[in-house]
């Protein structure tokens, strides 16, 4: 708390303090790997699946890229942020029109196991840094992250034990 009594927001900080260049690092390599796999053993793979698999192996390949495109978005606006060359307010407003598609609830179904483990792989990073970014997101705009699925974080969970200790609804 400040002097004025109004509560500091550390998600802005926790942005500023570095955290996003690893985030930033992480997602531009996983673009340019995917672009590569895709491009060439990515051919290959494909042309040994069955039909079935062929058509999966083209939409979950589809799904991938188009994620990928969207979170290179965020982390560019996030970027230009952080180096002052728009304000939070712009990127805030450029982030609201990117919609994020293909959740990881999405994922699976029949056929899915026969898709290359390259291509699984490479699904299963993308969905990790859509939920990273997703946690970044809330942190860069002041809000408390949920770590886990239903699972508030360290700091909210602090708070609710000091709440509960003062006698704070």
């Amino acid at each position: 708390m400040t002097e004025t009594g109004s509560a500091i927001a550390i998600g802005p900080r926790i942005v500023a303090a570095g955290g996003f260049d690893a985030l930033y690092r992480e997602g531009m390599t996983l673009i340019e790997d995917v672009a590569s796999y895709l491009d060439a053993d990515g051919r290959a793979d494909s042309r040994v699946l069955s039909r079935e698999a062929s058509f999966l192996y083209a939409t979950e390949s589809m799904r991938l890229t188009t994620r990928l495109m969207q979170l290179a978005s965020w982390l560019l606006l996030q970027r230009a942020v952080n180096e002052g060359e728009i304000t939070k307010e712009n990127a805030r407003s450029e982030k609201e029109k990117v919609k994020f598609s293909a959740t990881p609830s999405e994922r699976g179904g029949p056929g899915y196991e026969q898709l290359p483990e390259a291509l699984r792989s490479y699904i299963d990073k993308g969905d990790r840094l859509f939920d990273r970014v997703m946690q970044f997101d809330t942190l860069e705009r002041g809000k408390m992250a949920v770590v886990d699925a239903g699972t508030a974080n360290g700091i909210a969970d602090q708070l609710a034990r000091l709440k509960a200790a003062f006698g704070r609804p």
